[in-house]
Parts: structure tokens; C-alpha cells; sequence
């Protein structure tokens, strides 16, 4: 009888597959639906714990240093992510500023937070308080986290201004672009494989 933490279901059309050891850059794949089953995952606990901890510092930069600032004829402007949710919601647009909070503010930092929280447990090799809650949160926070879309819309804002006014990109354009990057790398990824390790 195989045991089921030996399986792995595919989440796009449950079918279900004997897990396997995975190289690097090798993933394994449906063969019912294409989908990912899983990817080698090259980081250790201490490494993501760590990469964790550094996107917590650049979020604190991302949030509340300019992004840009904006001058013409002698008057300057800048703005924050926080800035940019606050003008939003003055408008007539109110719900685009909850969507902009909730992808560029909200979710970035719970899953920042709650790769801490289950990370730091980790190191102490114990499952954290409410695991499984963190680890169906992490999951279902992925999709909802688009600072790449935003570091995306602020260089093409850059670009597009640069021809009109003097343009200056921030600290928090910086810890933006870095934070996207390191999201990606830690938060972006599978994290099924903390369920085997803890």
C-alpha cells in the first residue's frame, strides 16, 4: 500500500502520481493536463528564512520611500505605493484603490509575514501554530500578489513622463524592483515541499 505523503495530486485535474526526486531545473509534469506538479526546490529553510527577513526590510523601503518624484518649472512631487492607493480612492474609482491595496499592499505583506512565521518554526524544526492555515494562506495568496505588474506600470510611467518633466526615481522604485525579484524567488515558487519537510 503506498502512503500518501508518498502521492502528489495535480491541482488543475486531480489526477494522481507517485512523487519523485527532482535535479535541478527539473520540474515534473501532468500527463493528463500539462499542469506542474512539482519543481526542484533549491533553497534550505535557512536560505528562504533568510530571503524572507530581506523582503520584509525592502517592503518597508518599497512602501514608504517616493517611487518617483516628479519636478517642472521649479515645483517637485513624489509618491509612495501608499500614496498611490490614497489618490486612487478620492476619485470616482474607489474600487481600483482596493484592488491596487489588496495586490500591491495587503497580500505582499501577509506573505511575507506568514513565510516568516512558518520559516522561523521551521528552523526550530516544529511545524508553527495554525500550519496547515499558513500554508493553504501562502497558497492561496500567490496569485494575488502583483507587485511585478506595478514595478511594470512605474518604469513605463518613468519612461513616459521622462520626454514631458524631470523624472527622478526613488529609493522605493529601487526596494520595488529588488522586492519583485525577491518575492518571486521565494514566495513566486512552490511551497508544497515545507508540507514534507515539517
Amino acid at each position: 500500500m503506498t502512503k500518501t505523503s508518498e502521492l502528489i495530486v495535480c491541482e488543475y485535474c486531480d489526477a494522481v502520481y507517485r512523487k519523485t526526486s527532482l535535479a535541478r531545473h527539473q520540474r515534473s509534469v501532468c500527463v493528463r493536463c500539462g499542469g506542474v506538479l512539482q519543481r526542484h526546490v533549491g533553497l534550505t529553510v535557512q536560505q528562504r528564512l533568510a530571503l524572507s527577513v530581506t523582503a520584509a526590510i525592502l517592503m518597508v523601503y518599497a512602501h514608504f520611500y517616493p517611487v518617483m518624484s516628479i519636478r517642472l518649472q521649479g515645483v517637485s512631487n513624489s509618491a509612495t505605493l501608499w500614496d498611490s492607493v490614497q489618490i486612487l480612492s478620492q476619485g470616482s474609482i474607489t474600487f481600483i484603490a482596493l484592488v491596487a491595496a489588496l495586490t500591491i499592499i495587503i497580500a505582499p505583506v501577509l506573505q511575507v509575514l506568514l513565510l516568516i512565521w512558518v520559516l522561523a518554526f521551521a528552523m526550530l524544526r516544529r511545524r508553527s501554530p495554525a500550519f496547515a492555515l499558513c500554508m493553504r494562506g501562502l497558497e492561496s495568496l500567490r496569485p494575488w500578489n502583483m507587485l511585478e505588474v506595478c514595478l511594470l506600470g512605474a518604469l513605463v510611467a518613468v519612461i513616459k513622463l521622462a520626454g514631458m518633466l524631470d523624472v527622478i526615481p526613488g529609493a522605493g522604485l529601487i526596494a520595488l524592483a529588488a522586492l519583485s525579484v525577491v518575492l518571486i524567488y521565494i514566495a513566486g515558487r512552490d511551497v508544497r515541499d515545507l508540507w514534507d519537510r515539517l
